[in-house]
């Protein structure tokens, strides 16, 4: 078989697949109980609520009185970490772990995201929508955080993650006025945007997740919604 064969054999799988994800989309926007969002609240105490709002005036510059957020755009991103109660456990402590180190120097909050989705496609809801976690350098005043359960080279995002992720992006999308849907990998290219508060330009970190094939597959599949354009740099 020659390389050019390979190639097109290689296209035409990709676009079966991708034609399965679309079918599987319009199903679920048509069919609201074929998803269900399940509430399993990581731990917001009044330790958290104060790192929480000591994180929105060190970063943003934004004073308030509660931790909340307007949601501008959505998140998807990937944890690595192979089980769902390990990334539960990661997210439920209210002050960042020692392994984060890379990002201590930016604050104790620790990371967290509004939602996530096992491997099953289960989605959980572990903090309000519209309460800030700590997930995206320089957008957390405005966005959304989906975490992926895996995400290694030998755990890759499942396709039942990826249905879930394009139901869960047209939810949000239909509740709230959202804008832009990005990769964590993506997060830099609004740097000199409106919605780019970030005061310390220090505080960068190099991500891949939830890898480009997963965005592009989420983005065909919500083309409908008419997000805006990722800025350039």
């Amino acid at each position: 078989m020659t390389v050019l064969e390979t190639n097109k054999i290689k296209n035409l799988r990709r676009k079966y697949q991708l034609f399965l994800y679309l079918t599987c989309s319009v199903i679920f926007v048509n069919c609201s109980t074929e998803r269900q969002i399940i509430d399993k609240p990581i731990i917001f105490d009044d330790e958290r609520n104060n790192l929480t709002l000591a994180y929105l005036e060190d970063h943003y510059d934004l004073k308030r009185e509660k931790p909340t957020i307007v949601p501008k755009m959505i998140v998807l991103h990937w944890t690595v970490i192979p089980t769902f109660k390990d990334s539960f456990d990661f997210f439920n402590r209210s002050t960042l772990s020692i392994t984060r180190g890379d990002i201590s120097n930016a604050g104790a909050l620790n990371v967290s995201s509004q939602f996530m989705v096992d491997r099953d496609g289960t989605i959980y809801r572990l903090m309000p929508e519209t309460k800030m976690a700590r997930h995206v350098i320089g957008l957390n005043h405005c966005a959304i955080g989906v975490e992926n359960i895996g995400g290694s080279e030998d755990l890759p995002l499942t396709d039942a993650q990826l249905k879930s992720n394009i139901w869960l992006v047209e939810y949000l999308a239909k509740k709230y006025n959202i804008d832009y849907v990005i990769g964590h990998y993506e997060y830099t290219l609004f740097e000199d945007h409106e919605l780019w508060l970030e005061k310390d330009d220090g505080y960068r970190t190099e991500k891949t997740d939830p890898g480009k094939e997963f965005m592009k597959n989420v983005r065909i599949a919500t083309k409908s919604m008419n997000f805006k354009q990722l800025p350039n740099k």
